[in-house]
């Protein structure tokens, strides 16, 4: 801020005010010791005048020798002829030649002006601080001394040096001289302090025209249109005309329509403004166009007035970019920009802050940079546009940098360009935050209470999670403001504080205040976050009570909040009374169906999608799809949704490589997930740990380990998921060491602590491996309460060794944990029953049937044509079931022959062993196989899936039958995949 001056009773100017200035500046040069009476005054006028540095010299050495070189009055015109001459050596020289005592005021102030005129900033103020050190008494600076020096200061880096300056003017009385008060209002003008100018100007009892078109061109790039205006008409009042530049600094600034015409009326009326008088008329009717949205009418009516030959000027150009820019049409941007160009347009600081804004629009950062640093001026409005263009699109780190650069210039940011920032900085992660700066260059602006600004500010904080800070701000509000409360709901949300977020909204509802869809959308987001689903139902009565059900943003997040709580129907009853569904409410339906198990629905949506609306899907909702084909193991759907993927360019996103992969892996072909994986190369944790995975489920462990060694080559850390992955690929080939060596590994070389699910793979893997105490030991010392799963593979491993007291024991905790696992209950009388001991096998059984658990039906199911085909244990209900019972039979015959003999052990009845035999030959995944082996054409693969873990009579059998076909067959179970060609398995027999 400039130093407070006492407000004087301002008088209208009148048009003697610059020749007051002229006789001022000729009295002060009279001042001198000596006249101009002195012969040698005119050879140096004449050599000055003429810029004849070889005739000054000459005259100078004539001067030297006559003995005159001591006349003050001759050493301050030698001073001042070598800086016209350009020769500032010369000028330095003849005043360091010059006596201390004979120096007079004049002749420190011919140097300074020498300096101005030639950009010596650094020389000029050395020299105008040894003026106020110097001896004589007579020596006090003039007005004349402090306007070289002003001058000098057109750097930004000189703010503070105009600011001393103005503070030492004030101390020698010199604060209301027109000179220095003119120099200073050019100053803070070309630094966008206006405010301080005015000030100066408030004060200053003579002003001329020029210092009127400054104070307007300074309020005008502000965007201080009513000041501007009113600045105008007092010059108009005052006796002075208006110049062109006045009338363009108003045009261009942001007044209102009656303003401007009266504006551009005077202008046309003295002569002042070119171009004929239908411009007028011809600007409003477009204007009424842009207004009313209707940007094709302002282009048709623009191309007319070329065509008729009406009038243009620069507001006409001005309203037809916004219409371009809200058009989005590139080329006839460019075509614009040409014509203005061709124009002369292009100088005005409005149409070229238009064009920027209208590239910004269409998405041409490059475009807009390289215009701006064209620019010969540039204004407030020029910054913001173009940090605003690079905020849109996303460059945040060059907005931020553009932000600096304009502080750098003395530009004082005002709230567009403050708000514009604070976006950027809640976009990205620095270090130390930038946000917090702009924080301060708000409070030091004094724009820290203006809404706009605070509801940016809240926006940042809560998106790097200060929620205290963002909380205050929003306290010191003295009113309730809509924008900013929502800022606050929607960072509680975002920070996992949901249910502040819904106690928020119960406040602001319980005072009467208003709400708005995005309200009421956070709201029920913060209720399906929270698990709040009675108050997502609440949420949605209110919504319907205030008619903004139907609003699509309300929609998608009542979608969202009914399909997390797994309500189906309700999700489905708010989905159709949306008019006209998003890809945002498309996408959260067919995520939800994935999420709550409906797969087939899901599928089902995206067809209607694609049907019945324009809506095209983004990566989020292919990821969707993928997921949903992934968890039915339909590949062929798959690979018709990953065509899809690659048509429409998503086929590089994280999220969907991953999910590919992931279904491919899981629909039994790790080979063509491996190729996406190769072809893709991706670089996030996420895909990698998707193919290591599906290497672990299909038993390849040995790739899946190299896989890993080759992540770590590249520098890609692991995760958490990435071991999980790794310790089950250990577990399914039984590398036991080398999950030992991992869980070892975790802790020590990446500082990962391990959770449940790598205790259950160490579990399962010591398990599989027969170590059973071992497991034991590490579900009693692990730091977690051991889970169902860990607990069900126990028993597994105890069922295949006969461990009948561990298994007990695991039986127990599981049915602890969960009293109604059927598994625990069967697998328990599978082991008494096979250790003989009939009698607890039936009472297993029976406190099953008493606590009403009923046992999983096994099923297995293939896909041949895009059709899913099931089979239950001795399934005849299918349409083919004569034909695949019979080939059944014909395939037990075969394997016979080959060697097979049943496992009747396995068959846990009681019963003949004929009948044992007969039951294990119609398990689900030999009745799938037999009708595989009928309709998937050789050589192809046939794909079974299996509900629940393959038992070991069926694993020898699907072994013998691959060998007797000589197809290969895969098999899911519940544990992993087997693959089976040529009578042996992927498993190793190790499952």
């Amino acid at each position: 801020m400039i130093p407070s001056l006492p407000r004087r009773a301002t008088s209208p100017s009148n048009a003697a005010a610059p020749f007051r200035c002229l006789l001022l500046l000729r009295r002060r040069r009279l001042s001198t010791a000596s006249s101009e009476d002195s012969p040698w005054y005119p050879v140096l006028r004449r050599a000055a005048f003429a810029g004849d540095l070889r005739r000054l010299r000459e005259a100078h050495a004539r001067i030297v020798i006559s003995g005159s070189s001591r006349d003050r009055f001759i050493a301050n015109n030698l001073i001042a002829g070598y800086a016209k001459c350009g020769c500032v050596a010369g000028a330095r020289r003849t005043f360091e030649a010059t006596a201390p005592a004979h120096r007079d005021v004049v002749t420190y102030n011919s140097l300074l002006s020498a300096y101005a005129l030639h950009g010596r900033a650094e020389d000029g103020f050395l020299l105008f601080r040894r003026m106020l050190l110097s001896s004589p008494a007579e020596v006090v600076p003039t007005a004349l001394s402090f306007t070289p020096l002003l001058k000098l200061c057109s750097s930004p880096e000189f703010l503070p040096s105009s600011q001393i300056l103005h503070c030492c003017a004030i101390k020698h009385g010199l604060q209301c001289d027109p000179l220095v008060s003119s120099a200073l209002i050019g100053v803070y003008c070309k630094f966008g302090r206006a405010e301080d100018a005015s000030r100066l100007f408030d004060v200053m009892d003579e002003r001329d025209g020029v210092l009127y078109n400054i104070m307007i061109r300074a309020y005008s790039q502000k965007g201080l249109a009513e000041d501007a205006f009113l600045t105008f008409a007092e010059l108009q009042r005052s006796g002075l005309l208006p110049n062109e530049s006045s009338f363009h600094h108003l045009l261009g600034g942001r007044l209102s329509d009656r303003d401007s015409d009266q504006v551009r009326a005077l202008g046309i009326k003295l002569n002042i403004l070119g171009g004929p008088a239908d411009a007028i008329s011809s600007n409003r009717v477009i204007s009424e166009h842009l207004r009313a949205g209707e940007n094709d009418a302002v282009v048709d009516h623009f191309m007319e007035m070329r065509r008729s030959g009406a009038g243009c000027d620069h507001v006409t150009f001005v309203v037809l970019l916004s219409a371009l820019a809200c058009s989005e049409s590139f080329d006839l941007g460019e075509q614009a920009h040409g014509l203005i160009l061709k124009m002369g347009f292009l100088a005005g600081v409005s149409v070229s802050n238009s064009l920027i804004h209208m590239y910004g629009k269409m998405g041409s950062a490059r475009s807009a940079l390289a215009l701006f640093d064209e620019m010969p001026q540039r204004d407030l409005i020029s910054w913001n546009s173009l940090i605003s263009c690079f905020v849109q699109h996303s460059l945040v780190r060059d907005s931020l940098c553009k932000f600096l650069e304009m502080q750098r210039t003395g530009l004082t940011p005002d709230q567009f360009t403050l708000s514009s920032v604070l976006r950027a900085t809640s976009t990205v992660s620095t270090s130390p935050p930038f946000h917090p700066q702009v924080h301060a260059a708000a409070m030091k602006a004094g724009l820290d209470g203006d809404i706009f600004v605070l509801t940016a500010l809240i926006h940042a904080y809560t998106n790097q999670g200060s929620m205290p800070e963002a909380h205050l701000l929003h306290s010191r509000l003295s009113s309730f403001d809509l924008a900013s409360f929502n800022a606050l709901m929607r960072g509680y949300v975002a920070n996992n504080e949901s249910s502040r977020a819904l106690q928020l909204f119960a406040a602001a509802l319980a005072a009467g205040e208003s709400s708005d869809p995005f309200t009421l959308a956070t709201a029920l987001k913060a209720c399906s976050n929270s698990g709040a689903f009675s108050k997502g139902r609440q949420l949605h009565a209110h919504a319907v009570k205030l008619a903004l059900d139907g609003d699509i943003c309300v929609g998608s997040a009542m979608v969202d909040a009914y399909l997390k709580s797994g309500d189906l129907s309700g999700a489905f009853s708010v989905f159709s009374g949306i008019s006209e569904p998003d890809n945002v409410a498309w996408t959260a339906m067919i995520a939800g169906c994935v999420e709550n198990g409906d797969e087939d629905r899901a599928l089902r949506l995206y067809s209607r999608m694609r049907r019945s609306s324009n809506v095209l899907p983004d990566e989020f909702t292919m990821a969707s799809l993928i997921k949903a084909c992934s968890c039915l193991t339909a590949l062929e759907k798959g690979r018709q949704i990953h065509a899809i993927i690659i048509k429409m360019d998503h086929g590089f996103d994280p999220f969907v490589v991953t999910s590919t992969i992931d279904m491919y892996a899981k629909c039994g072909n790790v080979e063509e997930a491996y190729q996406l994986f190769q072809r893709t190369d991706p670089q996030a944790a996420a895909a990698w740990n998707a193919i290591i995975l599906g290497f672990a489920q299909h038993g390849n462990g040995a790739e899946a380990l190299e896989l890993f060694r080759s992540m770590r080559r590249r520098g890609l850390p692991p995760d958490k998921i990435t071991f999980v992955g790794v310790l089950s690929a250990c577990s399914h080939a039984g590398l036991v060491a080398e999950a030992r060596e991992f869980m070892a590994s975790m802790r020590r070389d990446f500082n990962i602590q391990p959770e449940i699910e790598h205790y259950s793979c160490m579990v399962d893997a010591l398990g599989r491996a027969g170590l059973l105490e071992e497991a034991v030991a590490v579900m009693k010392e692990m730091p977690f309460p051991a889970s169902a799963a860990m607990c069900r593979a126990l028993l597994g491993a105890c069922r295949s060794r006969g461990a009948g007291e561990i298994g007990r024991w695991a039986a127990n905790k599981l049915l602890h944990l969960d009293p109604l696992d059927s598994s625990a209950y069967v697998l328990l009388a599978n082991i008494y029953a096979a250790a003989g001991r009939w009698d607890a096998a039936a009472e297993a059984r029976k406190r099953m049937r008493s606590r009403k658990v009923r046992k999983d039906p096994g099923y297995s199911w293939l896909e041949v044509r895009n059709r899913m085909h099931l089979f239950l244990v001795d399934d005849r209900s299918h349409p083919d079931g004569a034909a695949i019972a019979a080939e059944v039979e014909a395939l037990m015959k075969r394997i016979k022959e080959e060697g097979y003999s049943p496992e009747v052990e396995s068959v846990l009845l009681d019963v003949e062993r004929e009948e044992k035999e007969r039951s294990l030959y119609f398990h689900s995944e030999r009745l799938a196989i037999a009708y595989g082996l009928m309709s998937v054409p050789s050589p192809q693969r046939i794909r079974v899936i299996k509900n629940l873990r393959v038992c070991n009579d069926c694993h020898n059998a699907v072994k013998l039958i691959s060998k007797v076909t000589g197809r290969e067959i895969l098999l899911r179970d519940a544990n992993r995949f087997h693959r089976f060609l040529g009578g042996r398995c992927s498993c190793g027999d190790y499952w």
